[in-house]
């Protein structure tokens, strides 16, 4: 008997609970992500490559179909970052902190609109903006600078329903993210950032 119960409860919800997402609608997702950099870089005239490290943080995003699978996202977030330049002829230079401001604009193809279960596909464009840098005191490096980005983003996920307005998320994005950073006005590093995002959270349809 309880299994029957159990049954029909989980019946109920995926096919009279769908939060399905339908043209003109809008979807908000707030997300916990983790801000993985797959870092490289050339560093002249000293060598060496570059360390960044991982960043978890809030991210909000904000999607309007324009028809029932196609959909436009904005994402916007901020990650701060710890640099250094490591393996140089100088040895390891700590290059402090930065944060990065990268709102990622992505089209999107949702699979199966009216299911509780609704993955997609995304591709488009991130610009990054550099901001609050800070040098550690007594360090190697006295002056830092980094050049804003522009770049192509990669995405995939799935939305699952909670009740016919609430829902999960799963986010993958691969964005691209390039930089040229010029050190004590001599000592000048082209850097590729290239992100891993992976985030989880939860979002409501409007």
């Amino acid at each position: 008997m309880n299994r029957f119960f159990l049954s029909t409860a989980l019946l109920a919800l995926l096919s009279g609970g769908v939060a399905q997402a339908d043209q003109g609608d809008w979807l908000i997702r707030l997300r916990a992500i983790n801000v993985s950099p797959n870092e490289g870089a050339t560093i002249t005239p000293i060598g060496g490559d570059v360390d960044i490290d991982a960043s978890v943080v809030p991210e909000l995003d904000i999607s309007y179909f324009f028809t029932d699978h196609i959909a436009a996202e904005l994402i916007l977030g901020v990650t701060p970052h710890d640099v250094s330049a490591v393996n140089t002829s100088v040895g390891n230079v700590d290059l402090g902190s930065v944060t990065l401001l990268p709102p990622t604009v992505t089209l999107q193809y949702h699979f199966t609109p009216d299911a509780a279960f609704r993955p997609y596909v995304g591709a488009g464009v991130n610009y990054t903006a550099f901001f609050n840098e800070d040098l550690p005191s007594g360090g190697t490096a006295t002056s830092i600078s980094y050049d804003d980005s522009f770049g192509f983003a990669a995405q995939v996920g799935a939305d699952f329903d909670v009740n016919e307005t609430w829902f999960l998320n799963v986010d993958l994005k691969w964005i691209d993210i390039n930089t040229d950073v010029t050190i004590n006005n001599a000592i000048t590093a082209d850097v590729d950032i290239d992100p891993w995002v992976f985030g989880i959270g939860i979002g409501r349809r409007f």
